[in-house]
Protein backbone atom coordinates (compact mmCIF):
# COMPACT_ATOMS: atom_id res chain seq x y z
CA UNK A 1 0.00 0.00 0.00
CA UNK A 2 3.11 2.30 0.57
CA UNK A 3 4.79 1.74 -2.44
CA UNK A 4 1.29 2.33 -4.27
CA UNK A 5 0.95 5.90 -2.97
CA UNK A 6 3.67 7.12 -3.36
CA UNK A 7 3.16 6.16 -7.53
CA UNK A 8 -0.06 7.77 -6.74
CA UNK A 9 1.57 10.72 -5.37
CA UNK A 10 4.13 11.51 -7.56
CA UNK A 11 1.80 10.92 -10.93
CA UNK A 12 4.42 9.03 -12.95
CA UNK A 13 5.35 5.53 -14.21
CA UNK A 14 8.25 3.27 -12.22
CA UNK A 15 9.69 3.53 -16.17
CA UNK A 16 9.50 7.38 -16.56
CA UNK A 17 11.50 7.93 -12.61
CA UNK A 18 14.80 9.61 -13.63
CA UNK A 19 16.83 6.92 -11.45
CA UNK A 20 15.93 4.11 -14.58
CA UNK A 21 17.10 7.07 -17.15
CA UNK A 22 20.34 6.74 -15.63
CA UNK A 23 20.36 3.28 -15.44
CA UNK A 24 19.65 3.30 -19.21
CA UNK A 25 22.20 5.85 -19.72
CA UNK A 26 25.00 4.37 -18.16
CA UNK A 27 24.09 1.38 -20.62
CA UNK A 28 24.54 3.32 -23.32
CA UNK A 29 27.71 4.23 -22.61
CA UNK A 30 28.74 0.87 -22.06
CA UNK A 31 27.26 -0.01 -25.64
CA UNK A 32 28.93 2.72 -27.34
CA UNK A 33 32.42 2.04 -25.79
CA UNK A 34 32.07 -1.25 -26.91
CA UNK A 35 30.94 -0.84 -30.43
CA UNK A 36 33.64 1.75 -30.86
CA UNK A 37 36.79 -0.09 -28.78
CA UNK A 38 35.90 -3.78 -29.59
CA UNK A 39 34.00 -3.70 -32.80
CA UNK A 40 34.94 -2.15 -35.51
CA UNK A 41 35.54 2.07 -34.05
CA UNK A 42 32.22 3.30 -34.36
CA UNK A 43 29.42 4.38 -32.27
CA UNK A 44 26.25 2.85 -32.88
CA UNK A 45 24.04 4.88 -30.38
CA UNK A 46 23.36 7.10 -32.59
CA UNK A 47 23.18 7.73 -36.43
CA UNK A 48 24.86 11.57 -37.23
CA UNK A 49 28.15 10.31 -37.82
CA UNK A 50 26.96 7.15 -40.04
CA UNK A 51 24.82 10.22 -42.49
CA UNK A 52 28.02 12.51 -42.37
CA UNK A 53 30.19 9.66 -43.76
CA UNK A 54 27.26 9.08 -46.59
CA UNK A 55 27.62 12.47 -47.48
CA UNK A 56 31.21 12.51 -47.52
CA UNK A 57 31.34 9.12 -49.92
CA UNK A 58 29.07 10.29 -51.90
CA UNK A 59 31.07 13.59 -52.48
CA UNK A 60 33.93 11.16 -52.89
CA UNK A 61 32.15 9.18 -55.66
CA UNK A 62 32.72 6.56 -53.56
CA UNK A 63 29.21 4.86 -54.15
CA UNK A 64 30.24 1.42 -53.03
CA UNK A 65 31.17 2.81 -49.49
CA UNK A 66 28.30 4.96 -49.62
CA UNK A 67 25.39 1.88 -50.05
CA UNK A 68 27.37 0.59 -46.61
CA UNK A 69 25.66 3.22 -44.49
CA UNK A 70 22.25 2.45 -45.47
CA UNK A 71 23.10 -0.91 -43.26
CA UNK A 72 23.27 0.64 -39.63
CA UNK A 73 20.60 3.11 -40.57
CA UNK A 74 18.69 0.90 -41.72
CA UNK A 75 18.58 -1.04 -38.66
CA UNK A 76 18.17 2.16 -36.67
CA UNK A 77 15.09 2.87 -38.23
CA UNK A 78 13.92 -0.35 -38.38
CA UNK A 79 14.19 -0.37 -34.31
CA UNK A 80 12.42 2.62 -34.25
CA UNK A 81 9.38 0.65 -36.22
CA UNK A 82 9.26 -1.83 -34.08
CA UNK A 83 9.27 -0.14 -31.07
CA UNK A 84 5.72 1.89 -32.23
CA UNK A 85 4.10 -1.27 -33.28
CA UNK A 86 4.80 -3.77 -30.92
CA UNK A 87 3.38 -2.05 -27.88
CA UNK A 88 0.05 -2.55 -28.94
CA UNK A 89 0.07 -6.16 -29.23
CA UNK A 90 2.27 -6.70 -25.93
CA UNK A 91 -0.28 -4.99 -23.50
CA UNK A 92 -2.92 -7.24 -24.17
CA UNK A 93 -1.06 -10.27 -22.73
CA UNK A 94 -1.22 -8.62 -19.77
CA UNK A 95 1.74 -9.19 -17.49
CA UNK A 96 4.25 -6.53 -18.27
CA UNK A 97 4.35 -3.27 -20.20
CA UNK A 98 6.05 -2.50 -23.18
CA UNK A 99 9.28 -1.15 -21.42
CA UNK A 100 9.46 -4.14 -19.36
CA UNK A 101 9.92 -6.08 -22.34
CA UNK A 102 12.42 -4.23 -24.29
CA UNK A 103 14.98 -3.80 -21.85
CA UNK A 104 14.51 -7.66 -21.07
CA UNK A 105 15.12 -8.12 -25.23
CA UNK A 106 17.71 -5.51 -24.41
CA UNK A 107 19.43 -7.60 -22.10
CA UNK A 108 19.18 -11.37 -24.03
CA UNK A 109 20.72 -9.39 -26.95
CA UNK A 110 23.91 -7.95 -25.37
CA UNK A 111 24.08 -11.78 -23.01
CA UNK A 112 24.08 -12.81 -27.37
CA UNK A 113 26.47 -10.87 -28.47
CA UNK A 114 29.00 -11.34 -24.98
CA UNK A 115 29.30 -14.82 -27.08
CA UNK A 116 29.79 -13.54 -31.20
CA UNK A 117 33.37 -13.98 -31.22
CA UNK A 118 35.97 -10.80 -32.86
CA UNK A 119 36.41 -12.78 -35.64
CA UNK A 120 32.96 -12.38 -37.24
CA UNK A 121 32.18 -9.18 -39.17
CA UNK A 122 32.04 -5.97 -36.90
CA UNK A 123 28.61 -4.90 -38.69
CA UNK A 124 26.89 -8.12 -37.23
CA UNK A 125 27.21 -6.87 -33.95
CA UNK A 126 26.95 -3.06 -34.67
CA UNK A 127 23.02 -3.54 -36.44
CA UNK A 128 22.41 -5.29 -33.32
CA UNK A 129 23.37 -2.47 -31.25
CA UNK A 130 21.57 -0.04 -33.56
CA UNK A 131 18.48 -1.81 -33.31
CA UNK A 132 18.34 -1.67 -29.75
CA UNK A 133 19.49 1.89 -29.14
CA UNK A 134 16.78 3.21 -31.58
CA UNK A 135 14.12 1.31 -29.81
CA UNK A 136 15.45 2.44 -26.33
CA UNK A 137 15.71 5.52 -27.55
CA UNK A 138 12.07 5.77 -28.59
CA UNK A 139 10.79 3.82 -25.84
CA UNK A 140 11.98 5.96 -23.17
CA UNK A 141 11.20 9.86 -24.08
CA UNK A 142 10.72 11.58 -21.24
CA UNK A 143 11.85 11.14 -17.55
CA UNK A 144 9.57 12.82 -14.46
CA UNK A 145 7.98 15.10 -17.32
CA UNK A 146 11.33 16.37 -18.67
CA UNK A 147 12.57 15.24 -22.39
CA UNK A 148 15.39 13.11 -21.69
CA UNK A 149 17.54 11.10 -24.59
CA UNK A 150 19.15 7.51 -23.10
CA UNK A 151 21.55 6.62 -25.91
CA UNK A 152 23.67 10.04 -26.20
CA UNK A 153 24.90 13.22 -24.77
CA UNK A 154 24.12 16.21 -27.36
CA UNK A 155 20.92 17.29 -26.04
CA UNK A 156 22.16 17.05 -22.22
CA UNK A 157 24.77 19.22 -22.97
CA UNK A 158 22.59 21.97 -24.19
CA UNK A 159 20.48 21.31 -21.20
CA UNK A 160 23.00 22.11 -18.98
CA UNK A 161 23.98 25.44 -20.27
CA UNK A 162 20.48 26.67 -20.47
CA UNK A 163 19.97 25.63 -16.34
CA UNK A 164 23.02 27.24 -15.83
CA UNK A 165 22.11 30.46 -17.77
CA UNK A 166 18.98 30.29 -16.17
CA UNK A 167 20.59 30.41 -12.84
CA UNK A 168 22.11 33.17 -13.21
CA UNK A 169 19.55 35.42 -15.32
CA UNK A 170 16.89 34.75 -13.16
CA UNK A 171 18.11 32.88 -10.26
CA UNK A 172 15.47 29.83 -11.38
CA UNK A 173 16.72 27.07 -8.93
CA UNK A 174 14.09 24.83 -10.98
CA UNK A 175 15.87 25.33 -13.99
CA UNK A 176 19.20 24.98 -12.85
CA UNK A 177 17.83 21.67 -11.23
CA UNK A 178 16.83 20.22 -14.42
CA UNK A 179 20.28 21.23 -15.92
CA UNK A 180 21.82 19.01 -13.33
CA UNK A 181 19.96 16.53 -13.69
CA UNK A 182 20.93 16.49 -17.49
CA UNK A 183 24.58 16.50 -16.47
CA UNK A 184 23.41 13.60 -14.04
CA UNK A 185 22.75 11.59 -17.66
CA UNK A 186 26.01 12.64 -18.88
CA UNK A 187 28.45 11.37 -16.06
CA UNK A 188 26.15 8.13 -16.02
CA UNK A 189 27.24 7.76 -20.24
CA UNK A 190 30.89 8.81 -19.32
CA UNK A 191 30.96 6.03 -16.25
CA UNK A 192 29.54 3.46 -18.70
CA UNK A 193 32.19 4.71 -21.19
CA UNK A 194 34.70 3.83 -18.68
CA UNK A 195 33.72 0.70 -16.86
CA UNK A 196 33.26 -0.90 -20.86
CA UNK A 197 37.69 0.27 -21.70
CA UNK A 198 38.63 -1.04 -18.08
CA UNK A 199 36.61 -4.54 -18.57
CA UNK A 200 37.20 -4.96 -22.44
CA UNK A 201 41.10 -5.27 -21.41
CA UNK A 202 40.53 -8.66 -19.89
CA UNK A 203 37.14 -9.47 -21.36
CA UNK A 204 37.12 -8.23 -25.02
CA UNK A 205 34.04 -9.04 -26.74
CA UNK A 206 32.56 -10.16 -23.86
CA UNK A 207 32.92 -7.32 -21.80
CA UNK A 208 29.35 -6.06 -22.95
CA UNK A 209 28.23 -8.22 -20.24
CA UNK A 210 28.63 -5.66 -17.91
CA UNK A 211 25.97 -3.73 -19.17
CA UNK A 212 23.64 -6.81 -17.98
CA UNK A 213 24.07 -5.08 -14.20
CA UNK A 214 22.00 -2.10 -14.82
CA UNK A 215 19.79 -3.74 -17.30
CA UNK A 216 18.94 -6.45 -14.70
CA UNK A 217 18.35 -4.35 -11.94
CA UNK A 218 15.97 -2.55 -14.28
CA UNK A 219 14.03 -5.31 -15.40
CA UNK A 220 13.72 -6.25 -11.92
CA UNK A 221 12.43 -2.95 -11.07
CA UNK A 222 10.05 -2.32 -13.46
CA UNK A 223 8.45 -6.01 -13.51
CA UNK A 224 8.28 -5.34 -10.03
CA UNK A 225 6.06 -2.86 -10.49
CA UNK A 226 4.05 -4.14 -13.57
CA UNK A 227 3.35 -7.03 -11.08
CA UNK A 228 2.04 -5.27 -8.24
CA UNK A 229 0.99 -1.70 -7.77
CA UNK A 230 0.98 -0.39 -11.16
CA UNK A 231 -0.41 -3.49 -12.67
CA UNK A 232 -3.73 -1.80 -13.25
CA UNK A 233 -1.95 1.37 -15.03
CA UNK A 234 -0.48 -1.23 -17.78
CA UNK A 235 -2.24 0.09 -20.73
CA UNK A 236 -1.48 3.73 -19.53
CA UNK A 237 1.06 5.19 -22.01
CA UNK A 238 4.27 7.40 -20.45
CA UNK A 239 4.71 11.27 -20.95
CA UNK A 240 5.57 11.66 -24.60
CA UNK A 241 4.19 9.17 -26.21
Amino acid sequence: MTLKLRHDSSGYLTCEHVSVFYLLMLTSGIMGAYTYVVRGGVFCNAQTANFLMLGISLGEGNFKHALFYFIPISAYVLGAIASEILPTPIKHYGLFRWDTWLVGFEALILFIIGFIPTTVPDPVVQVAVNFIASMQYNTFRQAEGIPMATTFCTNHIRQVGIGVAKLFRKHDQKGFHRGMEHLGMIVCFCVGAFLLSVFCKFMNEKSIWIALVPLLILFYRLAHADLTWEHDLLNKKPAGH
